[in-house]
């Protein structure tokens, strides 16, 4: 069996129940003038257990669809959101 994608991100959104938006960021060189670009692509996941919230670093693995749009699933939390 093939190994999963298995990517980091940062929540955007929790508001969904069992679901959460993950924001992965990645830096790409422009072809003509070479400069360094960010791009954000968005991830719907699946929480379970709702234990993940915004700010929350996270790690995703590819699953089976779940839904239309989801077909990744929250692992693990990485890092906690800093509380003020």
């Amino acid at each position: 069996m093939a190994t999963k994608a298995e990517i980091t991100g940062v929540i955007v959104s929790d508001r969904m129940d069992k679901s959460v938006v993950v924001a992965v960021e990645r830096q790409v060189r422009d072809p003509l003038y070479g400069k360094i670009i960010r791009r954000t692509s968005k991830f719907l996941a699946h929480d379970d257990a709702n234990e993940a919230k915004i700010g929350d670093r996270v790690t995703i693995v590819e699953t089976r669809p779940i839904s239309r749009r989801k077909r990744w699933v929250v692992t693990r939390i990485v890092e906690k959101a800093k509380q003020i």
